[in-house]
């Protein structure tokens, strides 16, 4: 199997993982404010890939190169995730899924300038037709552009911004160091952020009645949704140039969507079917488009 198609896999699976779980967090959240419940996930994914790179005596790294991939994390995890809290909390859900959907966008606008990958016009349309895809999946009726929201989107264009960035710095480390590796002390950066924003937000939002269900969820939300999908996420963008992995984050909401329509037995809808075909082709266009020519020359670096 090639590093493509590996990749692709991965990349699809992780965002098909976080597609998903916005059932669990949900019902979690009713219980566990949002900084708490990620500091959980966090704890939990750092733990469990902690063992696995003390078992292989990996854990230790060069100071300097734990402080960059700490740093990474501290983009992603932390920066980013707490970005998309604040922002869906300030503003609303569906501005949330829209406006962070431009994340793929973002993506290959950093791989071109931070990691020179070219910009060519098959990686753009690929992404604007996957782009074209989810904002006819989602009900932007609902979408929020009053004076009441703009903080909240800012904050999300925050986040968008920022797990493009983060995706592609992943890229760009993992020419030295295994997913693996990068995926434990990304965990442990993310935390520098959301450890005393959850000491903050304790202080008015107390943890509500802890039932097995909520215990359950968190395991879930920690195991399968942090270190399983964000350990798929990183090797994605190892394995495939980071303007082509930008079109597997589309798989989020499709398949969030998919997932209602069938768990919450809402109806398939024209917009669903039309737009569920524009982002696999999207994905599609993307993979399938070797080299393609003419590309747009990133600036220099000074």
């Amino acid at each position: 199997m090639s590093d493509t198609v590996r990749g692709t896999v991965f990349g699809i699976l992780a965002a098909s993982i976080w597609g998903g779980m916005y059932v669990v967090s949900d019902v979690v959240l009713h219980t566990i404010p949002p900084f708490t419940l990620l500091s959980m996930r966090l704890l939990i994914g750092a733990l469990i890939l902690g063992v696995v790179l003390a078992r292989r005596q990996q854990i230790r790294i060069a100071r300097p190169d734990a402080i960059k991939l700490l740093g990474v994390g501290t983009v992603g995890f932390g920066v980013s995730l707490g970005a998309q809290f604040v922002g869906t909390h300030l503003a609303t859900a569906i501005n949330g899924a829209v406006i962070t959907s431009a994340s793929a966008a973002f993506i290959v606008l950093f791989a071109w300038l931070v990691l020179r990958e070219p910009l060519t016009p098959i990686r753009i349309g690929a992404v604007l037709l996957a782009s074209v895809g989810v904002l006819a999946i989602l009900d932007l009726s609902h979408f929020d552009l009053s004076s009441s929201t703009t903080f909240g989107n800012i904050a999300l264009i925050v986040a968008a911004l920022t797990w493009a960035l983060y995706s592609v710095l992943v890229r760009l480390v993992s020419k030295d160091y295994p997913t693996l590796t990068i995926s434990f002390y990304a965990f442990i950066g993310g935390l520098i952020i959301s450890l005393p924003a959850s000491a903050i937000e304790l202080g008015s939002q107390p943890i509500g009645e802890i039932t097995v269900g909520v215990v359950l969820g968190v395991l879930y939300l920690g195991v399968i949704s942090t270190a399983l999908a964000m350990l798929l996420w990183n090797e994605a963008f190892a394995l495939v140039e980071a303007s082509r992995a930008a079109l597997f984050f589309f798989a989020q909401p499709l398949v969030g969507v998919i997932l209602a329509t069938v768990l919450l037995h809402q109806p398939i809808t024209i917009q669903l079917i039309v737009g569920g075909t524009l982002v696999i082709l999207g994905v599609l266009v993307s993979i399938r488009a070797d080299n393609p020519a003419p590309t747009l020359t990133p600036p220099e670096h000074t």
